[in-house]
């Protein structure tokens, strides 16, 4: 029988090979990645390891997936359901963007820390928004709903192994390997001609929409390693030729701890695609809508930590835009450090990241009684701390991912009112619930403190 994180494993690999034979500038992107991993295990040791065994980190991916409609959404959710995956998190995406972006998210992905360490592929997936009357008037909303209607992403055996998958945590071996064919090859590029007039139609848009509503298939959009320095391979990249997005999103490279994710990529590539013209004819074309995604992992933060986040990206914001011609990396380190503890200790004192804390082998054996306080445990050397990996995702480095690939800006009417999604909506849509990441990294730092706490023989450990 082959279990749920194996399965997970396994299609994760053949993803991966997959998706580097359709884009060979992926296979790049790994190849440096485990370079520059390889190069700081060696100049830091264990330090480097602090997120992460370099197993983990090196076997891990994130990928994206885009959809149409609630109804493949679900079944999205049905096939990693069969994975140990999870919807996590509600990303607003039409929000986020200048561009024209749209789509709301989630990721998918394993809850259990056992099961991350064992595995944690994640995929953030997208889905349109055809309701939203900023992009889509009354009659492209039809057209739009009628085609998606009118399409199948996923074969009913696949669906059904999925069920008993996830049903039963495991699947007999003939089964599994059925599973598993049948899951790659529903994210492959397909070979079917694109309708060129409507792609073009929904491009006006946005390229977004064009990518998920203007064909019958569904795709790996990118698939994202993991990398331990991610400045350092955004340098070895250009080196190579590789054309990069012009930053790394998310919070500046500083002196303190890496809190939160970073992320860059390559450009979207123009890939040779077959057009169907409007007099019926097939040609050679291309469509660009395919990226190479890279990450950094940092430590989570908390409500509060997340909070002082968006608070510092509103005031780079605002300098930048008052000081032009500033660098905004350097804003933001400057804010950085005025702002967020330079330690892991300092963050976990003022409660802005997430650890998980352990009775220390080498703790006070004297026969004294441990203090009650976590800051004295800590300080005492009763109990460490390990920091938490931010396993999930920012919406508007998500945002600024998108939108540094697409070619123009697309349209939006400001004049109408956006469509309602929210978190409940999405749960609603998915038929299961959409869990909330501060909720579960809360969790799993109570329950280490609850450990602590039977272990040293105490009411309690308040964190």
């Amino acid at each position: 029988m082959i279990s749920q994180w194996q399965l997970r494993a396994a299609f994760a690999q053949r993803l991966s090979d997959m998706y580097g034979r359709e884009v060979p500038a992926y296979t790049t992107l790994v190849e440096v990645s485990r370079e520059v991993n390889e190069d700081v295990l060696r100049a830091q040791g264990a330090d480097a390891e602090r997120l992460g065994s370099i197993s983990r980190v090196t076997a891990e991916r994130h990928g994206a997936i885009r959809v149409g409609t609630p109804e493949e959404l679900r079944q999205v959710a049905r096939v990693f359901g069969a994975l140990g995956m999870h919807p996590v998190g509600f990303y607003d995406l039409r929000e986020a963007a200048a561009s024209a972006v749209p789509v709301v998210s989630t990721a998918f992905r394993p809850v259990d820390g056992e099961e991350l360490a064992r595995n944690p592929f994640r995929v953030f997936t997208s889905m349109l928004t055809p309701a939203d009357p900023r992009f889509f008037d009354p009659d492209l909303r039809a057209r739009l709903e009628n085609f998606l209607a009118g399409r199948q992403l996923f074969p009913p055996e696949l669906l059904a192994l999925a069920d008993r998958a996830e049903a039963a945590g495991e699947l007999p071996d003939a089964d599994a390997e059925r599973f598993l064919q049948l899951a790659v090859r529903a994210f492959e590029l397909s070979p079917e001609p694109v309708d060129q007039a409507w792609y073009a139609t929904l491009e006006r848009v946005s390229a977004v929409a064009a990518d998920i509503g203007g064909v019958r298939s569904t795709h790996i959009n990118h698939l994202t390693p993991r990398v331990l320095d991610i400045d350092e391979l955004y340098r070895r990249m250009t080196e190579r030729g590789i054309e990069m997005i012009d930053t790394i999103q998310g919070p500046p490279r500083w002196k303190g701890p890496d809190v939160l994710l970073r992320q860059t990529s390559f450009r979207a590539l123009a890939e040779p695609r077959a057009l169907r013209t409007p007099d019926g004819n097939v040609i050679s074309g291309a469509l660009r809508v395919r990226f190479g995604e890279v990450e950094a992992r940092g430590i989570a933060l908390s409500r509060e930590g997340r909070a002082r986040y968006d608070r510092l990206l509103a005031r780079v914001d605002d300098q930048a835009a008052r000081l032009p011609h500033t660098d905004r990396a350097e804003l933001a380190r400057a804010l950085w450090a005025e702002e967020l503890p330079d330690s892991e200790r300092a963050l976990a004192a003022q409660g802005l990241a997430h650890f998980t804390y352990h009775v220390a082998p080498d703790r006070p054996q004297d026969a004294s009684r441990p203090p009650a306080g976590l800051h004295d445990l800590l300080e005492q050397g009763w109990v460490r701390a390990e920091p938490v990996v931010y396993e999930d995702f920012l919406p508007r480095s998500a945002a600024g991912i998108f939108q540094s690939n697409l070619s123009d800006e697309g349209s939006r009417n400001h004049d109408q009112q956006g469509a309602a999604y929210d978190s409940a909506w999405l749960s609603d849509a998915l038929g299961r619930d959409v869990l909330d990441p501060f909720d579960l990294y809360e969790e799993q730092q109570n329950r280490s403190l609850a450990q602590v706490a039977r272990e040293l023989g105490l009411d309690a450990v308040p964190g």
